[in-house]
């Protein structure tokens, strides 16, 4: 939902390509840009199928907008999770207190978690929600959304690939590892496979074996890692989990309509795990043409899961 009136904090550059839309989510906001590839629903659902670990930390591969580690982030203390505008209020607070004069200036930027905020352009090393973005356009702006919503210090996002996760990270220091990847396999007809949009939609610069493979080297021993794909490469995708030792644990189906097949599947596959998989109850995102069902809307409104 676009939302053109939305508190912008001062020192946020919103580029006159961009936009900011309102995420329904305790007042958070995200910066996008039509001309990139726009988070859909099936990040949201995502973002709401984790199961939080209390004080984990988390690595989303691919995060394009920022998304998913602004939503964990937003969502990760349930019903007592601050809303943007307090986490806001807090941070011009905390300003005040360490300032010789006083003086609360709007959209000064602190620390979230009690970690000391680093010098413009560098994030806080205690950053718990981690989200890797390959194009460097889409990094900047997912890092505009992150102060745009105060939560430097705790999200941080960094431009690289996922493919070099092994050399960027430490081995097995992730709790949770989340990713919506691109569905389409290669890049077959397509006339600019670098335009960033391609880069979201179609395996042009990482397959998913990549992506399943970076996700086992990140997590730790007994972490989940969570994707949201395509039905049709189930089968690929459980072969490949099972090849880096992530067993499947809990699969949810997303139908368009209650009579029409499934167009999403989300799946928790645990490092280690024992073999049995739960199949949670489908998803029904419309009841209507246009209208949402109570179900997606709780999904929406609602907190994450403990």
């Amino acid at each position: 939902m676009e939302s053109p009136n939305l508190t912008i904090r001062p020192e946020v550059v919103i580029k006159s390509c961009e936009r900011i839309d309102d995420l329904q989510c305790k007042g958070y906001q995200i910066i996008q840009n039509s001309g990139m590839f726009c988070f859909g629903m099936d990040a949201v659902l995502l973002a709401n199928y984790v199961r939080f670990k209390r004080g984990g930390r988390y690595l989303d591969l691919g995060t394009g907008t920022g998304i998913i580690p602004i939503l964990l982030a937003a969502k990760e203390y349930g019903e007592g999770a601050l809303t943007r505008e307090e986490r806001l209020a807090g941070l011009n607070a905390d300003a005040c207190r360490s300032s010789h004069d006083c003086i609360a200036v709007d959209g000064v930027t602190n620390s979230d978690a009690g970690v000391d905020q680093q010098p413009s352009g560098k994030m806080a090393d205690g950053a718990r929600f981690i989200g890797i973005e390959l194009q460097p356009a889409c990094a900047d702006m997912a890092a505009r959304s992150v102060s745009l919503n105060g939560l430097d210090g705790l999200v941080r996002i960094d431009n690289g690939d996922i493919k070099e996760v092994s050399c960027n990270y430490k081995k097995a220091s992730f709790d949770i590892v989340t990713s919506n990847p691109p569905y389409i396999k290669g890049s077959h007809g397509l006339e600019n496979p670098d335009a960033p949009k391609n880069i979201a939609r179609h395996e042009v610069h990482v397959t998913l074996n990549q992506v399943v493979a970076a996700a086992e080297y990140a997590l730790k021993p007994g972490g989940s890692f969570y994707m949201i794909h395509k039905p049709f490469r189930l089968a690929e995708i459980f072969e490949c989990l099972h090849e880096h030792r992530l067993e499947p644990k809990r699969m949810q189906l997303v139908h368009p309509y209650i009579d029409k097949e499934p167009n999403m599947v989300i799946v928790e596959a645990v490092k280690g795990g024992n073999s049995m998989i739960k199949i949670d109850p489908p998803m029904i995102v419309y009841k209507a043409p246009g209208v949402y069902t109570e179900q997606l809307l709780a999904t929406y409104e609602g907190s994450a899961k403990r």
